[in-house]
């Protein structure tokens, strides 16, 4: 049976849900996500997913490819609640609070390992408060201006920006995400008399790149790719080792002498800490299931996203370490939230 997806109302105008369901599917029908719970009798209700940014942005993009296949190998209805504000901390927040009884997870950028290094008195702590499930994809930034832009070129980006010291702006979809930390060694490698503007989230910031409100952005690629193509945004470069092969005439920053500004964007699967091992298994063997399927694979690739789907045990070691990575970064590009 395929999907159902119905948009749900929100007492709060600002969140969406979108309800997607396997309604009929039985244990018989459903393959080894299924099974493995079978023994726990896991689940036996809907799952919350909440995803800490607006509809539309690349956390969203990527948490509803996943989600949506996901529905199908349990069983049981998943609920994506869009949490947005406080550079992801909201959402996140509900989720290291919630029962560790694997009905509530979260479905979060890599920009929430930055956040320790940020702020100073966070509710949460992104390493105690979690468990990982998996790393469900990796992604590069770009960074894109307008279509209606003269630049054309990084070099000549640079030399408008510095022609005009402090009239310049660069956007990202929050405080903290891998775009703003991009932003930032970008900014310092150049040396540039920039101010960094943080969104709510990627689709506000685009859209006032696109218009000109905003000079520059550095975006991860799901929610931009489709503008870059449609002839909207201009991609000038990118953050990966090698050039994407959606985009083969943009440079990578490294080539362009700028080999720092080599962050990419990943996005996680996490629930509250002290959820029960099997439990975090059994999710793990069905979200890494979903992420093998060849369908998931080119959605993903679609948007520019390549599945990774590495164990609890290696996800956690990696968060540790980027955790780690990121507040050297902040520390080393001096950033200072407004």
């Amino acid at each position: 049976m395929e999907p159902r997806i119905r948009a749900e109302a929100s007492c709060n105008p600002r969140r969406r849900r979108l309800l997607i369901g396997a309604a009929g599917a039985t244990l018989g029908a459903l393959g080894g996500g299924a099974r493995a719970f079978a023994a726990t009798g896991y689940p036996s209700k809907p799952l919350r997913v909440v995803i800490p940014y607006p509809p539309g942005g690349p956390t969203d993009i990527v948490g509803r490819i996943v989600a949506t296949t996901l529905a199908d190998k349990l069983g049981q209805s998943v609920v994506i609640d869009n949490r947005p504000g406080a550079s992801g901390m909201i959402g996140a927040d509900m989720v290291a609070k919630a029962a560790p009884d694997g009905y509530v997870l979260l479905i979060n950028v890599s920009g929430q390992l930055v956040n320790p290094a940020l702020y100073a008195n966070m509710s949460h702590d992104p390493l105690r408060d979690f468990r990982g499930i998996t790393n469900l994809a990796s992604t590069p930034i770009q960074l894109v201006i307008s279509a209606n832009s003269p630049v054309r070129s990084v070099a000549e980006l640079i030399e408008l920006v510095r022609s005009q010291p402090g009239r310049h702006n660069f956007a990202s979809s929050s405080n903290g995400t891998p775009g703003h930390l991009a932003g930032e060694v970008f900014k310092a490698a150049a040396k540039l008399d920039v101010t960094h503007i943080p969104y709510k989230g990627s689709a506000p910031a685009l859209t006032d790149v696109v218009g000109g409100q905003v000079t520059y952005m550095l975006d991860s690629m799901p929610s931009s790719i489709s503008l870059v193509k449609g002839g909207k945004l201009r991609a000038l470069a990118v953050t990966s080792a090698q050039r994407v092969e959606a985009l083969p005439d943009v440079p990578t920053f490294a080539e362009l002498g700028y080999p720092d500004v080599n962050l990419t964007t990943w996005y996680g699967m996490w629930a509250p800490a002290q959820t029960p091992p099997n439990l975090i298994a059994a999710l793990y063997k069905t979200v890494s299931g979903v992420l093998r399927q060849p369908d998931v694979r080119t959605r993903l690739a679609d948007s520019q996203a390549m599945p990774v789907g590495d164990t609890p045990e290696q996800f956690d070691a990696y968060c540790r370490s980027e955790a780690k990575r990121y507040a050297e970064i902040v520390q080393r590009a001096g950033i200072r939230l407004q």
